[in-house]
């Protein structure tokens, strides 16, 4: 029988449509999952694309059915599981076979994992694949890290199964063992923020502007055939604009206000910190889940401190407000991807992988959540110098942020005098004003801190003298 060209263990959703996706490009590959009822109905539906498909019962089976080198997509729930998968494969690899892990994994666990099999005959992929259920089975993003001959092995496959930008396909091997990883938890962290700006926009137009789903959904739809063009402007207008089939109200107005996290925004948030960047607009979107999941809390506290007695939205021109509305969700987005590109550039210093960052902006153009209008214009940006310190002073994004500004500014004021929280909205605006002001307010901090600690500070003069006149009281801690 003719051996299939690529593997995948784990039949759940991702996995079952990603493998559909291999079978249906021209790809033979075989699947295992733990349970064999669940192998046997993935095949039993597969329809036109069985003869595509190897179903195996053992793990044995499984690896003999795939070509040398074997390349095996791990398509299960992240950590110890896939720890545990791995080890039970092991016996039955031989030299040059590549375990593939396909999950939302935390890059130090692929780097671990990378590391441990250095000195074996085996390898390994941290694969970060984006889109969900319908990019899995149509054409997601996909960002591959580990060696380049390992890439070279599965590339046919995952450029054959990738989504596609006016024939570009969205997947490339962007570095060494976490790269993929790394890349594609920044690719959420940058998601969490845009969702995060939407749903603060929303707020304005539903509590300030008092509009109905149905009506901000009109808006959302009107923005997405402008700059706002983007993957989450679409599917907010399609939101805004369901009915519940149980009681017929908007759906988004029965759905309970305590928002979800798997984890990878919180490890963006964490691993910027570790690299010293600046990523407010992330950090904000982090908190305000975490704000969120405390609903009976804010129950409460809404009961003890009430809402702000500026509530009453002040009197604004319709037309020009929205406008305004709109050029600042434009501008807080580009301080987000700003931020997000930041935080890649400076991994990439710090773990050798020369992360290539036009190529990253071109594979998110299509298949992935953030995919988005302006991505072509980052790829332009970075083409054009892909060393530069951030995307905000970049020629066609300072004219950007310049153009945004004002709006930006006059929103956060609007929905702060009203008692709107705008969190993130509001980072990116403070993220503009501190990046941009030469002389900022620290150095009152390195007083206070060589006062207390003797931590010293240096002078703008450069005299050489790092320590300030504080008398007997300093330096106490």
């Amino acid at each position: 029988m003719e051996q299939a060209e690529i593997g995948l263990i784990g039949l759940g959703v991702m996995g079952s449509n990603l493998a559909l996706n291999i079978a249906e490009k021209g790809n033979k590959i075989a699947v295992f999952n733990r349970t064999q009822e669940a192998t046997k109905k993935f095949y039993a539906e597969a329809g036109a694309l069985q003869s595509q498909i190897i179903p195996c019962e053992t793990l044995e089976e499984f690896v003999a059915a795939i070509r040398p080198p074997r390349p095996i997509i791990i398509m299960i729930k992240a950590g110890d599981p896939v720890d545990q998968q791995m080890e039970l494969l092991k016996p039955y690899l031989s030299a040059g076979d590549i375990m593939i892990d396909a999950g939302n994994a935390n890059f130090r666990d692929t780097m671990r994992r990378f590391d441990s099999l250095k000195d074996s005959p085996l390898t390994f992929i941290g694969m970060g694949v984006s889109g969900g259920e319908e990019g899995a089975r149509h054409g997601p993003s996909i960002m591959v890290g580990g060696t380049e001959e390992s890439w070279k092995r599965v590339e046919k496959v995952l450029t054959s199964i990738s989504a596609k930008f006016n024939g570009d396909p969205c997947v490339a091997w962007l570095g060494n063992d976490g790269a993929g990883h790394f890349v594609k938890t920044i690719h959420n962290g940058i998601e969490y923020a845009d969702m995060q700006m939407i749903a603060e926009i929303y707020g304005i137009l539903r509590d300030g502007l008092k509009l109905s789903a149905p009506e901000i959904s009109k808006v959302f739809g009107n923005w997405n055939t402008g700059r706002l063009n983007s993957y989450l402007i679409e599917i907010t207008e399609k939101v805004l604009a369901a009915a519940d089939p149980i009681t017929g109200q908007p759906m988004v107005d029965v759905i309970l206000d305590a928002a979800g996290q798997k984890g990878t925004g919180k490890w963006s948030v964490i691993e910027a910190q570790n690299l010293g960047v600046a990523a407010t607009g992330i950090e904000a979107a982090v908190a305000g889940r975490i704000l969120s999941s405390q609903k009976a809390e804010r129950v409460e506290a809404e009961k003890i401190l009430g809402l702000p007695d500026t509530l009453a939205f002040p009197a604004v021109d319709g037309v020009a407000f929205l406008k305004d509305l709109e050029s600042a969700l434009l501008a807080a987005k580009i301080g987000a991807y700003a931020q997000g590109f930041a935080v890649m550039a400076a991994a990439s210093k710090e773990y050798g992988w020369h992360l290539p960052m036009p190529t990253i902006a071109k594979i998110w153009r299509a298949g992935c959540i953030i995919r988005s209008q302006f991505l072509d214009e980052i790829t332009s940006a970075f083409t054009k110098d892909p060393d530069v310190a951030n995307l905000i002073v970049t020629p066609a994004f300072a004219a950007l942020v310049k153009e945004t500004d004002g709006a930006l500014r006059r929103v956060v004021s609007t929905a702060a005098l009203a008692g709107l929280p705008v969190p993130a909205l509001a980072s990116a605006l403070s993220y503009f004003d501190s990046y941009r002001r030469s002389r900022g307010t620290a150095n009152l901090i390195q007083a206070q801190r060589d006062f207390f600690g003797a931590h010293g500070f240096d002078r703008v003069d450069g005299v050489d003298k790092h320590h300030g006149p504080w008398g007997s009281g300093a330096a106490i801690y």
